[in-house]
């Protein structure tokens, strides 16, 4: 019965529901925290004395993350094998961040499934479960789970900073650790999984050759004939495949729109709007954007061979820039603008550029037809730009330290230590054999 359960589409709607569950309850609370309602309705449940209402509101997030789906798991172990030496097996998984990997497998089932059924075209997913020796490039891994694990993560990890930030939890700090260190887990599984079972993955020299491979893949233009494996460009065309279908654009457009809430929400909790909760504040925060969004295009503009406009253009971007950047500050000086109101400022803003990208790939002609293409264009590339440091960063910094790289050899390769083999040979490809 197992088997059969683990093979067939039941499985992966359980494994899709559970995904889903994380997202709801997120941001379920995400909105009662944005509109004081968590707060108002945890003082009333105290006078009241309702407690159940509190305890459902602050139900741990720990279930949500696939822990039941792992039951079937722990029962065939404890029939196999009986009780103890489940229990040793079960520990022993999580000795080898078993946990990790699951949680990423969590991912990648729903990420599949769900496109599947939103736009069609099933077929055989290939998972790779070959032993790895080979470091594979960041540049690759990015490319392989960027929509499927990264994007996902990020926005689950913005809905817990805009909880943290703006929520209200009975018991402070401790409570909302207690209340989101599971969806953290997700969050960090579904960043750096991919990084922490790749083989040599926090060496440093093999960073720095990752990093210039990123970097080059990255601004490489595309072309006729030129592959997502050497150009962001292709590959990024290629990542829009899969839209083909009216129903199937519809659906992503209805999707796209849950990142509104968190423009709409935090734009009032500014310490420059105060009390002001008119539609008037929501409207500006629009215009606040559209300037945004022309800067950018400055910045980014590229004239034509002429180096007299080429200069000219280079003169201007370093004029605006100084000037953004003393109106930023004036506005701090002279107005109730705050600098963490700056901050919530990217907390809300960065979504609605995700929703308008999102959108403008999803009716990629009617933008084409406007010519607004290479503007989308080159804001997804930022962006891709952005998600890719905030994941590299880390790498790096750890990288620095060579125990972390022996450390993760060591786990990646533990029975085979045991074995008394040469991992080292193993990994460099036995250079040294050659060598000699």
């Amino acid at each position: 019965m197992l088997s059969f359960y683990f093979t067939t589409v039941g499985f992966y709607v359980c494994t899709m529901m559970t995904v889903l569950t994380v997202y709801i309850f997120l941001y379920g609370r995400v909105y009662l925290a944005l509109s004081g309602l968590d707060s108002a309705i945890s003082h009333e449940a105290k006078i009241l004395g309702n407690t159940a209402l509190d305890a459902a509101l602050n139900a741990q997030f720990l279930v949500q993350i696939g822990v039941f789906t792992a039951v079937p798991m722990i029962m065939g172990f404890i029939l196999e094998l009986g009780l103890l030496q489940a229990i040793f097996s079960f520990v022993s998984m999580q000795l080898q961040l078993c946990a990790v990997f699951f949680t990423f497998s969590l991912g990648t089932r729903t990420h599949y499934f769900g496109r599947t059924i939103l736009h069609g075209g099933a077929k055989y997913r290939p998972t790779g479960r070959g032993f790895v020796v080979s470091h594979i490039k960041f540049a690759e891994n990015y490319r392989l789970y960027s929509r499927s694990h990264f994007v996902k993560a990020l926005e689950v990890a913005l809905l817990l900073i805009v909880y943290i930030a703006y929520g209200y939890t009975e018991g402070g700090a401790s409570s909302f650790i207690l209340l989101t260190v599971s969806s953290w887990f997700l969050v960090i599984s579904w960043l750096f999984a991919p990084y922490i079972f790749n083989p040599s993955g926090f060496e440093w020299q093999k960073t720095v050759e990752d990093f210039d491979d990123w970097t080059a893949w990255l601004l490489y233009k595309g072309g006729v004939g030129v592959k997502g494996d050497h150009s962001w460009e292709s590959w990024w065309d290629e990542e829009q495949s899969h839209i083909r279908t009216v129903r199937g654009r519809i659906l992503e457009t209805i999707l796209s729109l849950r990142f509104l809430i968190f423009q709409y929400g935090i734009v009032y909790k500014f310490n420059l709007t105060g009390d002001d909760t008119s539609l008037a504040i929501y409207g500006y925060s629009w215009v606040v954007l559209a300037i945004i969004v022309f800067i950018f295009k400055i910045f980014t503009f590229r004239p034509g061979k002429s180096t007299n406009i080429e200069l000219f253009l280079r003169f201007s971007q370093g004029v605006i820039a100084i000037g953004v950047i003393v109106a930023i500050v004036l506005f701090v000086a002279l107005t109730k603008l705050s600098i963490p109101d700056l901050f919530a400022s990217l907390l809300a803003f960065l979504p609605t550029g995700w929703l308008i990208l999102s959108l403008a790939i999803t009716w990629k002609r009617l933008v084409k037809s406007l010519g607004l293409w290479e503007s989308v264009r080159e804001i997804a590339r930022m962006y891709d730009a952005g998600m890719g440091m905030l994941i590299f960063a880390p790498i790096a910094f750890l990288s620095w330290f060579p125990f972390i790289s022996t450390f993760q050899s060591r786990l990646l390769f533990n029975q085979a230590f045991s074995r008394g083999l040469e991992i080292s040979l193993i990994l460099a490809g036995n250079k040294a054999n050659v060598q000699s």
